[in-house]
């Protein structure tokens, strides 16, 4: 197992009589990678987070972090690993710079010691010229990337991330993961949770999708989105009554039977060269003279994601119960 930078066999942990958060949760992590955990709300991807960085108390299975049994001997594995929040943990009163010592000061750094680290994290996260101003008056990325550089004060091993972009602009987003890639690219095992397929598709080398306290599938984002349908070729007709029409040319295109929804008009059907399928497309429908309103692919939803692997959606997930 020592392999392994991360190893989780058979967790458990649950709440009162009715909730099971975990439900023999597992998963197994090599170092220097990004593993994701997809799920909703309510699926236990913070729970297991908190069972792995020693902050609750699972109540059956296995846990390693680095080799270091995680119930057994939690202060080992506490001096390897970082965390970042789903919220940013900084003191809004102190500047980026006061923030990074104060942390330092915190892991029990010499003071001089302590500034220089903040000095360098400053500078490997694009903070610098923020650094003299209060955190109160960063912007969503910069607060994120200023609490990513917190977690990084003693240099962990493996760093855990809760749903980091959580509330956060596109362009906050790209800087928070553009910070994480270049964490991994020094060699820190990351274990990210996260609600969003694109950030699982930008981020992770492999994926494990969790629901209701279990992991229900595993794989590159390539393996996943292949078991869910991959991309879409989709299709907005201005006339109800040519469905059926745009159906059969995206059948014969795909060789897939398509999806239709007259009260929106629409058609969709899986392609896997979605270049290709849609340039086909609109060929073929041009020489067909049908009118239609809109054309283009996307790629599968978190909900149709849950929907095939799990069989419903995340609207019927309750609210992760906080411990």
């Amino acid at each position: 197992m020592a392999e392994h930078a991360i190893v989780a066999e058979g967790l458990r942990k649950r709440y009162g009589d009715d909730t099971q958060a975990l439900d023999g949760f597992g998963l197994a992590v090599e170092p220097g990678t990004v593993h994701g955990l997809l799920g909703p709300n309510g699926a236990g991807k913070t729970t297991a987070v908190r069972a792995l960085a020693t902050l609750l108390r699972y109540d059956e299975g296995r846990a390693e972090i680095c080799g270091f049994d995680v119930a057994r001997r939690p202060e080992e594995v506490r001096a390897r690993i970082g965390l970042t929040g789903q919220y940013a943990a900084v003191d809004e009163q102190l500047s980026g710079r006061q923030n990074l010592v104060m942390f330092g000061r915190l892991y029990k750094l010499r003071p001089r010691e302590a500034r220089r680290r903040a000095e360098e994290l400053l500078e490997r996260f694009g903070l610098t010229e923020a650094a003299g101003r209060s955190a109160g008056k960063y912007s969503g990325g910069m607060r994120r990337r200023l609490d990513l550089a917190a977690s990084m004060i003693l240099l962990p091993r493996v760093l855990f991330l809760d749903e980091p972009t959580t509330g956060l602009d596109p362009r906050s987003r790209n800087q928070v993961w553009d910070a994480v890639r270049s964490l991994v690219a020094e060699g820190t095992t990351v274990l990210l949770t996260t609600q969003y397929l694109e950030e699982a598709d930008q981020l992770a080398d492999r994926v494990s999708v969790i629901d209701a306290g279990r992991a229900v599938a595993e794989g590159t984002p390539d393996e996943l989105k292949a078991r869910i349908g991959g991309d879409r070729v989709e299709v907005v007709v201005r006339d109800v009554r040519e469905l059926a029409e745009v159906a059969a040319i995206l059948g014969r295109i795909t060789g897939v039977p398509p999806l239709t929804d007259p009260d929106t008009r629409r058609v969709s059907a899986p392609a896997a060269d979605r270049v290709a399928a849609l340039t086909e497309a609109v060929r073929a429908l041009h020489d067909a003279g049908t009118a239609i309103e809109d054309i283009g692919t996307r790629r599968p939803t978190l909900d149709e994601a849950f929907l095939r692997l799990t069989g419903h959606d995340t609207t019927a997930e309750k609210e992760e119960v906080a411990a």
